[in-house]
């Protein structure tokens, strides 16, 4: 019988396994802040599901759950800031995708130059 993976950080924080900031939820999506923040202002906005492990994944499977993504991220940076934001999506250990369970990282306030270097 074959392993089951492990479920990913943000599965396990979709099934209140792990405790994180949440600032905001629906159906299909959650939001919380990042605990290791680069910005004033660093949420992560991450789909239910775990069908998808990148952006190009869910843009190709389901483009109305990356629609809401970037709709909830529109909305965070309006409450949370002034409402200009960076939305980041890594694909791929080599642009740094450590959780291969599509998110995007919306972050605002002071960036400064080279701030995101580590990223």
């Amino acid at each position: 019988m074959p392993e089951t993976p492990e479920p990913s950080i943000f599965t396990r924080i979709v099934r209140r396994e792990i405790p994180a900031t949440i600032v905001a939820e629906t159906d299909r999506v959650i939001a919380f802040t990042d605990i290791a923040p680069k910005a004033p202002v660093h949420l992560l906005v991450v789909p239910k599901t775990e069908q998808y492990a990148n952006v190009v994944e869910l843009a190709a499977g389901d483009p109305g759950l990356l629609a809401e993504v970037v709709e909830v991220a529109n909305q965070l940076a309006a409450e949370h800031s002034d409402g200009d934001f960076r939305l980041i999506f890594n694909t791929g250990a080599g642009a740094g995708q450590t959780v291969f369970h599509v998110h995007a990282h919306v972050l605002s306030g002071d960036l400064q130059e080279g701030s995101l270097a580590t990223f």
